[in-house]
Formats: structure tokens, sequence, C-alpha cells
């Protein structure tokens, strides 16, 4: 009997280890991942460009499934280069890390939950102009209303859309109608005649 649960027992810590070998195996991996994400963006990102991301969150899938064609990315956020680096505009509504609002924030902690990435840049309009309006909203808080009427609060694609009615009032992003509402999908962006694809990196 003894020797029987001496055996489990080694059974269960071998179990133990591998699965804890795992778990650093993949996290290496991704850190890895993550810093060939930062490469890759460095050498082609320009100011303004638009980056999308597929999170890794349950609520992501809901997200990318708003739009009808191109059903890659859950997410955006707008580049800005600063002296300490790359950094993204975004509005993310997620209140248990208090992420409830327009912020800044460094490109390293955009893409970490991200598993699939899309760099876009917009056709005929300075990116300047666009990360330049986009933190002039930083603060506002996020629109779980999705209400395009007014822009006291945003959601990601709507801090875009704000950001360019200024610069441009005759811009337009694609719209669909849900929950008796009008909103900006991810393909509006990702899938529109309006924005290149700079980089697609998964």
């Amino acid at each position: 009997m003894k020797k029987i649960i001496k055996r489990v027992i080694i059974i269960l810590l071998s179990v133990m280890l591998c699965l804890l070998l795992l778990v650093i195996v993949l996290r290496f991996k991704r850190i890895l991942d993550v810093q060939n994400y930062i490469t890759k963006l460095t050498v082609n990102a320009q100011e303004g460009d638009i980056l999308c991301r597929l999170g890794d969150r349950s609520w992501s899938l809901y997200f990318k499934s708003l739009s009808y064609q191109d059903k890659r990315f859950s997410h955006l956020g707008i580049l800005h280069f600063t002296a300490d680096g790359i950094t993204v505009i975004n509005a993310e509504g997620t209140f248990w890390n208090g992420k409830n609002c327009v912020e800044q924030v460094p490109l390293r902690d955009f893409i970490e939950p991200a598993r699939i990435l899309g760099l876009y840049r917009l056709i005929g309009v300075d990116g300047t102009e666009i990360s330049t309006e986009a933190l002039k909203m930083t603060g506002l808080p996020f629109d779980w209303h999705f209400d395009l009427e007014t822009v006291d609060e945003v959601y990601c694609t709507e801090l875009l859309y704000a950001s360019l009615k200024i610069i441009d009032p005759k811009i337009n992003l694609k719209t669909i109608h849900m929950i008796g509402k009008e909103i900006i999908p991810l393909e509006a962006v990702s899938n529109s005649p309006q924005f290149t694809e700079i980089l697609f990196l998964k």
C-alpha cells in the first residue's frame, strides 16, 4: 500500500512539474512573440496609424462577430510616437483593471493580450492630425451606450470616428444597425478601401 501511495505521489509531482514547465515555455514564447510584434511594428508604423487586435478575452469573440465580413479583430487604437517609444491611444471598457476611458498606453501593454494584429493607414489624411485629435479625448469615459450622436463618451471605433470627423466632416466610416443604433464595427477599418493594410501579424 505504501508503495502504491508513493508511486501516486511521484506521478502527481511529475505531472505538476510538466505542467509548470509547459506554462514557463508558453510564457517565454509569448514574450518572444510580443517582442517580434513590437520590432515589426516599430519598423513599419507611422504616426496616426490604426492598430487593430483580436484579444484573448471572452468578449473579444463578441466584438469581432459584429463585423459581417472581416471578423479578424475586436479592438483598435491609434498610434502615437513619443520620446519614450510608441504608445496607443484607445478607449477600453474594463472595470476590474481601471481601464474604462480613453487612455494612452505603451505599445507593449496594448499588444500583450493580442492573438492577431493588423496595422492600417488612412489614405489621404496626415496621421499626425488623427493622433492629435485622439489625444484631446484622453480621459473621456467609455461609451457603454454605443451612441454615435454624442462624443462626451466614446468606444474604440467611435474614438477614431470622432477624431476623423473633426479633421474632415465628410469622412465616413461603415456602420451597422444593432440594438436600435448605428454602431461602427472593426471592419470599418480592416475591410475598407479608405485604409491600406500595412501589416497583418498572427
